[in-house]
């Protein structure tokens, strides 16, 4: 993988990294943190033709991917990318024994299965919904997950803020989100997002497929404003970080 920027090391463009030095580069600051990551085709789709983000991830974007979350405390989902993607609670690595938490959020309440089958030696499961799931929601929530796995977190809809401040609370510091496209826009739109980072694969799919964030527009007219903070390249896939301003 080679640099083509880097504002804290300049570095003349082309520069090649080892593993160690690609895992620095992405290491996130000491304070609470949090990144979202996500991927895009070249035309601004987030998924391929079989409507899926994994179909269009590149052996670049895994190996980010996989770095970004040893760098996490908890991975922030929600609930339908939980089903729609197939995920499972987080493995440990070498780099990274004590995995990270998978936290989904849902306003019905509704535990995903990859959330409610618990798995030797993987991370632990949150489930963040509201007040408005209703009671019966939250008592099969906890009855499935335990009591101190479900965090009500706002009335209407979930409140952010308040479910990252549960998050630091338990120690997860760092939070990764994943996605999808909804809950990305809900959180740009909350300013909880501290850096975006996003994988460009080199291909074109075509067709009417979602955006990698989704919602109303943000902070009319101008968007979020954010700034590069790092760009690498390998085998055409660009990968980098955005602060947000």
């Amino acid at each position: 993988m080679r640099v083509l920027l880097d504002p804290r090391r300049p570095a003349s463009p082309g520069s090649r990294l080892g593993a160690e030095a690609l895992r620095e580069l992405y290491r996130p600051p000491q304070r609470r943190w949090v990144r979202s990551n996500m991927v895009s085709t070249l035309d601004g789709s987030a998924v391929g033709a079989d409507g899926r983000s994994g179909s269009v991830n590149t052996p670049a974007d895994h190996r980010v991917f996989a770095l970004l979350r040893d760098h996490a405390d908890a991975v922030l989902v929600g609930a339908g990318t939980v089903r729609d993607e197939g995920y499972t609670r987080v493995r440990p690595t070498r780099h990274s024994p004590e995995p990270a938490a998978l936290v989904a959020v849902t306003r019905s309440g509704r535990v995903p299965e990859g959330l409610r089958t618990p798995v030797e030696g993987r991370g632990e499961g949150l489930l963040v919904t509201c007040s408005a799931a209703g009671a019966r929601a939250l008592r099969a929530a906890r009855s499935s997950l335990g009591d101190d796995a479900v965090l009500v977190c706002g009335d209407a809809s979930v409140d952010l803020v308040v479910a990252l401040d549960e998050l630091a609370a338990r120690g997860l510091r760092h939070v990764l989100l994943e996605g999808g496209p909804s809950l990305l826009g809900t959180a740009l739109a909350a300013g909880v997002v501290d850096e975006m980072a996003m994988t460009i694969a080199p291909t074109v799919v075509g067709g009417d497929f979602p955006r990698i964030v989704a919602g109303p527009p943000l902070e009319a007219p101008d968007g979020v404003a954010l700034r590069p903070h790092l760009l690498v390249e390998e085998a055409g896939t660009l990968l980098g970080l955005w602060r947000v301003r």
